[in-house]
């Protein structure tokens, strides 16, 4: 038990202050230190093409924004963040990421590049190209639309290369010649309008060579590409394919940060390579925190915290002593590990506690949040998802949940066989592991008494925490216990014939269902 803020309230603004400011990062605004763990920061700083893969809330964009700081005297940064061009239509959102790109470059000529005429008139030459570009593409529109509607129809997927992460649970029968002859059409689509760009590629090339040749400041730049997941899942892939191209042989590097589930950085059509392949193209990036370590997500939450408090003025054993008992283990798997909502229940339950007066953050103070989080998190699902998809989204954890509750735990397994086979069932629980609705707990898992191995998984604890019908008669596995992997390998399995089972149970509203469940057991 650490020290006691009990006679310094303002210390305890100043950290709740500390905290609000630096909960989302805001692009010019003041500087947040990204709280280096391993080697992050040095890999983003690197001369290197990265892909930096992370749940919301990680720390993807405040990395980008820390390392952009910390690179070489001879280095630069542009970022851009993808939610700018959300929903845009290909290939306006490549040619909006290229004319944003070279934007960039123009406001920075002068520091990086010095006064020289023949740069900024080519530079200003660029972007006339790129709007020229913009104007043929937007009348070219008209003229594709029924195709482009068979495109977005077709939901067309690529995964690295090989199975698809799209979501479609619907299980009617469909003609799969039909929906291939969609696919190759959307591919066809996008080569077509990209064929323009193409061929202006290698000059535009040339013209970057000669201006940074030419600089006597900046001789590499980083492209930093937030957010990519926002982006069309049928045009990712060649955004990224054209950026990629763009920087090879160039003294230019991606740095793209993306959530992983929801991304195609990599398509292979035929036999053509569409993208950017890991480890080929490109170096990843892992900044997620799981419950596979529980112990050392927790200890790099507390690291944050303790941050947080050196610049509020508050000790680390002050902030011990804001919690008791298992409150500090509770709030980190409350918020998945995931830094963002750890810090946001912390703010939350220190609104709802008289810290001041003594009262402390406990077990049961963070079971009382639990649920409102996990709203969020489906609301955030909502926002992100579209049609269909949301249905089976919200369906699937209607499902997980009620397994779990059926069997009375929080952990569950999943054979990996079923993960690698079946294209439905992995995009599922992938999509649900993004947005923090199920936490990956181990992976390459025996059972005690099945065959094969298993990842295992833990249902966020706003499922059930604030369910009171389960007291006592819920056996919760404490992911923080040193002895967890073995009690894992008894988990329930759930195979693809139980959740099919239970997708054919799944009520009308599923969404509503979830939320009558929670009513009656309040």
């Amino acid at each position: 038990m650490g020290s006691v803020l009990t006679t310094n309230a303002a210390k305890l603004s100043k950290l709740r202050q500390v905290i609000t400011e630096s909960l989302r990062v805001q692009r010019d605004g003041d500087p947040i230190e990204y709280i280096n763990v391993g080697t992050a920061r040095d890999d983003a700083c690197a001369r290197q093409n990265h892909a930096i893969f992370a749940r919301r809330g990680c720390g993807k964009t405040l990395l980008l924004h820390d390392s952009a700081s910390h690179l070489r005297p001879d280095s630069a940064a542009i970022y851009l963040n993808c939610e700018d061009f959300k929903q845009h239509s290909f290939p306006n959102v490549l040619i909006e990421i290229l004319s944003a790109l070279f934007r960039e470059v123009k406001k920075n000529l002068p520091g990086w590049f010095g006064r020289r005429k023949k740069t900024r008139e080519m530079v200003e030459g660029i972007l006339e190209k790129l709007a020229a570009l913009q104007k043929s593409a937007d009348e070219q529109q008209e003229k594709v639309r029924r195709l482009n509607v068979d495109e977005n129809e077709s939901q067309l997927d690529f995964d690295a290369g090989a199975k698809s992460d799209a979501l479609s649970l619907n299980f009617k029968t469909k003609d799969r010649q039909a929906q291939k002859v969609e696919v190759e059409r959307s591919f066809d689509v996008h080569k077509k309008k990209l064929q323009e760009l193409d061929r202006w590629l290698p000059e535009l090339k040339e013209q970057v060579r000669d201006a940074i040749g030419a600089s006597n400041k900046v001789k590499t730049i980083f492209i930093q590409i937030d957010d990519l997941y926002h982006l069309r899942r049928t045009d990712q892939a060649f955004v990224v394919d054209y950026i990629h191209r763009l920087c090879k042989d160039l003294p230019l590097y991606f740095k793209i940060a993306t959530l992983r589930h929801a991304s195609t950085l990599y398509a292979d059509r035929d036999g053509q390579p569409i993208g950017a392949q890991e480890r080929h193209d490109y170096q990843p990036i892992n900044i997620d925190y799981t419950f596979g370590d529980f112990q050392k997500t927790r200890s790099q939450n507390l690291e944050i915290i303790y941050k947080f408090g050196t610049k509020a003025g508050v000790s680390k054993a002050e902030v011990d002593g804001l919690f008791k008992g298992e409150g500090f283990s509770r709030l980190v798997m409350a918020g998945g590990g995931v830094p963002r909502d750890v810090l946001s229940l912390f703010l939350e339950v220190l609104s709802d506690l008289d810290i001041v007066g003594g009262s402390r953050i406990g077990k049961d103070e963070v079971r009382i949040l639990s649920k409102q989080n996990f709203e969020r998190r489906i609301e955030e699902l909502k926002q992100d998802s579209q049609g269909e998809e949301q249905d089976d989204l919200i369906k699937g954890i209607y499902i997980i949940r009620t397994f779990c509750l059926d069997k009375k735990t929080n952990l569950f397994l999943v054979e990996e066989r079923m993960l690698q086979q079946n294209d439905e069932w992995r995009a599922l629980f992938y999509r649900l592991l993004d947005y923090r609705i199920i936490h990956s707990c181990a992976t390459a898992l025996t059972h005690k008494s099945q065959d094969g191995t298993y990842q295992a998984y833990a249902i966020d604890i706003g499922c059930y925490a604030h369910l009171r019908k389960l007291e006592g008669r819920f056996n919760e596995i404490d992911v923080a216990s040193p002895g967890v992997k073995e009690k894992m390998r008894s988990a329930p399995i759930l195979d693809a014939d139980k959740l099919s089972s239970l997708f054919k149970a799944v009520p009308e509203n599923a969404e509503a269902a979830l939320l009558q469940d929670d009513l009656e057991a309040a």
